[in-house]
C-alpha cells in the first residue's frame, strides 16, 4: 500500500498527517476548523484516501495559517506516497456537479507545480470559514504535491456547494491519476523516464 506520514512544525502550526493512497475513504480529521473537516472527510472517502489530519493552529489570529499549512503538509505526503510515480495513470479530469454548481478539475502528476483556479464567491464566509482560504489550500497541496491543476467553477451560486464541488472534485480526479494502470507495467509515465 503506497503511504506516507508527515509532522510539520512551525511557530503557527503543529501539523501531523497520514495518507493511504490506495484506501478505502477512512479519515479521521481534526484541524479545528469545522469546513476544513468537512472537506477533508469527503476529499478522503470520495478519493478512497486513508487520511489522518491534526492540526493544532493559531486559530486565536484566524483560520489562514491552519488552512494553508494543512495544504502544504498533506500535498508533501501525498508526493511521498506517490514515490518515483511509477505506473501511476497521471492525468485525469472530471466535472463534478453539486446541485446548482458544476466544478471541471484536471490534473497531472507532473512534478510540475502549478495552480490555475478559476472559481470566485459571492460571500466572503461559509459558516466561520473565510471562502478565499479555499483557494489557499489548493495552492498550498498542488505546490507541495507536485501537481499541474487547474480547477474551474463553470457556474454556481451557492457557496458551500462551490467549495465541495471543488474538493469532491480533486478527490474524484486524483483517485484515478494515482492508480496504478496495469498497461504501464511499472514505467514512470512521462517519455523523459520521471516525473
Amino acid at each position: 500500500m503506497r503511504s506516507a506520514s508527515i509532522s510539520r512544525k512551525t511557530a503557527e502550526t503543529d501539523i501531523a498527517v497520514s495518507v493511504g493512497l490506495d484506501g478505502t475513504g477512512q479519515s479521521k480529521i481534526a484541524t479545528g476548523i469545522g469546513f476544513l473537516d468537512h472537506m477533508l472527510d469527503l476529499f478522503a472517502r470520495h478519493g478512497l484516501f486513508d487520511l489522518e489530519v491534526r492540526v493544532d493552529g493559531d486559530l486565536h489570529i484566524d483560520q489562514h495559517h491552519s488552512a494553508e499549512d494543512c495544504g502544504i503538509a498533506l500535498g508533501q505526503a501525498f508526493a511521498k506516497a506517490l514515490g518515483d510515480k511509477r505506473g501511476v495513470t497521471r492525468y485525469a479530469d472530471i466535472h463534478l456537479p453539486m446541485d446548482e454548481a458544476l466544478t471541471r478539475v484536471c490534473v497531472d502528476i507532473s512534478g510540475r507545480p502549478f495552480l490555475v483556479f478559476r472559481t470566485t464567491f459571492r460571500v466572503e464566509k461559509i459558516g466561520q470559514f473565510d471562502t478565499e482560504l479555499v483557494r489557499e489550500w489548493f495552492q498550498a497541496f498542488a505546490m507541495n504535491a507536485g501537481l499541474t491543476l487547474h480547477v474551474e467553477t463553470l457556474y454556481g451560486d451557492n457557496a458551500h456547494h462551490i467549495a465541495e464541488s471543488c474538493f469532491k472534485g480533486l478527490a474524484r480526479a486524483l483517485r484515478t491519476a494515482v492508480a496504478i494502470d496495469p498497461r504501464e507495467e511499472g514505467r514512470v509515465p512521462s517519455t523523459k523516464g520521471s516525473l
